[in-house]
């Protein structure tokens, strides 16, 4: 990876920290998405599923409607999803039907994450890259689920 596309990388999940953020400050756990097409953020989202009421709002689940409806369609084959935690097998999955061809996340999550339960959902030809602003994105984890004990 170029140091142009890892500052970019980083700048972009700066971004889906700040949605994590919020959803921390809601009460949600706090996960932040944004979908990048073309060098422009189409799509920001944050678990809302207490806020919903909903096992599937999930910040990727949102961002994707999201980026549909920006598009006017259901494929987002030039775009690429940042995410702050691994997706989840049923957001992964998702994230393969739609076909997004690059997903960036922050940190793996070793218990729920897809790649535990079902490494093969992507997209064939997807591109899957871990580890941007790791620290960052497990201390918002971590604090949030402290606060709960």
């Amino acid at each position: 990876m170029t140091n142009e596309q890892q500052n970019k990388d980083e700048q972009y999940m700066r971004k889906a920290l700040s949605e994590a953020q919020q959803a921390f400050d809601e009460g949600e756990i706090p996960i932040g998405a944004i979908i990048v097409c073309k060098d422009r953020i189409i799509a920001r989202a944050h678990n809302l599923t207490e806020t919903l009421c909903d096992v599937t709002a999930h910040a990727e689940m949102q961002a994707i409607t999201m980026a549909a409806n920006e598009l006017g369609g259901k494929y987002l084959t030039d775009c690429t999803l940042y995410v702050t935690v691994e997706p989840c097998p049923m957001c992964a999955g998702a994230i393969g039907w739609a076909q997004v061809p690059r997903i960036v996340y922050g940190t793996a999550d070793p218990k729920r994450g897809f790649q535990e339960y079902s490494p093969r959902v992507l997209h064939p030809k997807a591109e899957c890259i871990g580890g941007i602003l790791e620290e960052e994105c497990r201390q918002l984890m971590q604090e949030f689920f402290k606060s709960r004990r």
